[in-house]
């Protein structure tokens, strides 16, 4: 697990098992808030290792930025803490949560230890607002990736948790292409510092503007593809087209997994233009 301090209480944690996925924690002088959790027990229990005795301070909050597993199946570490998230997140986890899990218990041992803990405190509209020592969180909606997306602002450092409303390669599959345009619309507005993305590495402020523009080109080129190609049957030309570079991003994002993704939301964007 790779993890960097970003700025003063701090903190970015790395997964080097999982899709390069991203989990935060700010300190303040008696507890922390932990943001996201990791996608295998071994690496969030390394990160509580981290907090509890290198940090010297229990987690007394943990936010989830959405319901996917490798974001939220980690709140059963993380005992005595309250869970925040958005109210869907909260039904989305125990709609879909256990019976994932439950599942996936058969292919992998490591999650036997992991349960579904459902968030206790959540909200459905504006905005939430915590302070942990010296930090100002403001908790804001991030939708587009999923319904029940949400991203962490750290007021004072400009640093943004951005979960997967923010991500080398925008994945929608499970959620809609327009409301992560506006998501990311609405973060490039923001004046940040740093964006920590749901995968991937911290984007810096000198890289923000170009990451967001691709962002928004990528989302732009994959909605046009999957239009035309719900009007006909696709040609070798479209096929062409339809390739991830052509689409304007790489295939080498996510340790190579992005070129699997992009194939996965054409076919979304076109089931749902068949359908409309």
């Amino acid at each position: 697990m790779h993890r960097e301090r970003i700025s003063e209480n701090v903190f970015w944690f790395q997964s080097e098992v999982y899709a390069q996925v991203t989990a935060g924690v700010v300190t303040g002088p008696q507890w922390a808030i932990v943001i996201d959790t990791l996608a295998l027990p071994d690496e969030t229990l390394g990160m509580r290792e981290f907090i509890e005795h290198e940090l010297s301070v229990p987690v007394r909050y943990v936010i989830n930025t959405h319901y996917h597993a490798d974001h939220a199946w980690g709140n059963c570490f993380f005992p005595g803490a309250t869970i925040i998230a958005h109210e869907r997140c909260r039904s989305l986890l125990d709609e879909f949560g256990r019976p994932s899990l439950e599942a996936a218990r058969k292919q992998n041992a490591a999650l036997r230890q992991v349960k579904i803990v459902l968030p206790q405190m959540t909200f459905s509209s504006g905005e939430m607002n915590l302070r942990v020592g010296k930090k100002n969180l403001t908790i804001i909606p991030a939708a587009g990736h999923s319904e029940d997306g949400i991203a962490v602002l750290v007021e004072e450092d400009r640093v943004l948790f951005a979960g997967d409303a923010f991500m080398p390669l925008p994945y929608v599959v499970d959620g809609n292409a327009d409301e992560i345009a506006v998501s990311i619309k609405k973060i490039g507005r923001m004046g940040l510092e740093n964006i920590v993305q749901g995968h991937g590495d911290i984007i810096l402020r000198g890289e923000i503007e170009a990451a967001v523009k691709e962002n928004l080109t990528y989302i732009s080129n994959i909605k046009k593809v999957a239009k035309a190609a719900a009007r006909r049957k696709p040609t070798e030309e479209m096929a062409d087209n339809a390739g991830i570079e052509a689409c304007g991003k790489s295939r080498v994002y996510l340790g190579g997994l992005a070129d699997a993704l992009h194939k996965r939301n054409l076919q979304k964007l076109i089931r749902d233009a068949r359908e409309a």
